[in-house]
């Protein structure tokens, strides 16, 4: 799998800021600038019903449960905090999320929710080649229950804690196992529509699941679905770009991760990848792939502001860093093949400040 990334907080108690960065990474407005971005993904594997129509039946469900629990006059955290199944013991969840804190403090590049962290090293990790369709069958099982109030162990016990206070739905989780269901039989993708959907699961579900901890401004006139479409869009644009990115480290382990049939509109083939060669139609090729990235992007950026002033900043910081990965792969004259796009530490600590006033300018007027 290309990766999940982007930034998480744990959420202790009434904690508000999870973030996703993500991609980790989106897209899919009803009818907006979906429409747009759809305009440029080439042919569709079902035109009856394509994969980002699928994916916004995801969306609306959970914007659904958000709506869902505005509409309650009062939480009743206490009977929630029964689903835990003997995790009502406070010191005992407070150790799992200091756990879990540790757990990101590991990766120290980039932060991950923690579940999608333990999930993405059953097929990335150091067992990846032991691990079978049916260990991810049982890992699903585990995941059921967890939102049941069945932990297995104290970072599940966390998550299980979480979920039972916020408005997030199993769904996202579930179709993130699925992505790594798919590394394990699926090497190519024979158009943008499929690998659409390769991107919802493995790094635009990130979104989703972040989104009801990090919460939405009180004063956002943005609709629910429009800030998860953005959040979503964030995990398919960080997925694209670390696609672009790692083309030569997955050539090397036999994997493209790139639309086929728009590589055969350029006068392309898995050869010249495997060749790892720069020429004027590679070159062509990149700048149409890196220009939808950067469209993804663009709908990932109106939802940023319509978030809980606490999530802003580092959301901004992990777009704004991740959007300079294909400005490095352009400065490298697109050679994704055996040079590595990376974002000097200079120009990290240069986007800080411009991700903290972008923060602080708080909701935007789009609805």
């Amino acid at each position: 799998m290309a990766g999940v990334l982007l930034w998480v907080v744990s959420p202790k108690g009434n904690a508000t800021a999870l973030l996703s960065l993500i991609p980790r990474s989106v897209n899919k407005p009803k009818k907006r600038s979906f429409k747009r971005v759809s305009a440029i993904s080439g042919a569709v594997a079902n035109p009856v019903r394509s994969s980002e129509q699928r994916v916004y039946d995801v969306v609306l469900k959970q914007a659904a449960l958000v709506k869902e629990q505005r509409g309650r006059k009062a939480l009743d955290l206490e009977k929630r905090s029964e689903k835990t199944d003997g995790f009502t013991d406070w010191d005992l969840l407070n150790e799992a999320y200091d756990r879990c804190g540790e757990v990101c403090a590991e990766y120290a590049k980039t932060f991950y929710l923690v579940w999608c962290r333990r999930t993405d090293e059953l097929v990335d990790g150091p067992n990846a080649s032991h691990i079978t369709p049916r260990a991810l069958d049982r890992w699903e099982k585990r995941l059921d229950d967890l939102f049941e109030g069945r932990p297995y162990d104290m970072l599940d016990a966390a998550l299980s804690d979480t979920v039972s206070k916020y408005p997030v739905d199993i769904q996202p989780f579930k179709d993130m196992i699925e992505g790594m269901r798919l590394d394990l039989k699926k090497s190519r993708y024979m158009n943008f529509d499929e690998l659409y959907l390769y991107c919802y699961y493995v790094a635009g579900t990130v979104g989703l699941m972040s989104v009801p901890v990090m919460g939405i401004a009180p004063e956002s006139k943005a609709s629910v679905e429009s800030v998860y479409n953005s959040a979503l869009a964030l995990g398919i644009a960080n997925q694209l770009t670390n696609i672009l990115r790692d083309v030569g480290e997955d050539a090397r382990r036999g994997r493209v991760y790139l639309p086929q049939d728009e590589l055969a509109r350029f006068g392309l083939s898995d050869d010249d990848i495997f060749r790892g060669q720069v020429t004027d139609r590679w070159r062509n090729f990149m700048k149409d792939q890196i220009k939808r990235a950067r469209m993804f992007f663009d709908e990932a950026e109106k939802g940023v502001p319509e978030l809980n002033p606490a999530s802003r900043w580092p959301v901004w910081a992990s777009l704004l860093l991740y959007r300079q990965i294909l400005d490095a792969i352009e400065e490298n004259d697109y050679n994704n093949f055996n040079k590595r796009a990376y974002v000097g530490k200079v120009k990290k600590f240069a986007s800080l400040p411009v991700a903290y006033g972008r923060a602080l300018m708080g909701t935007s007027k789009f609805i």
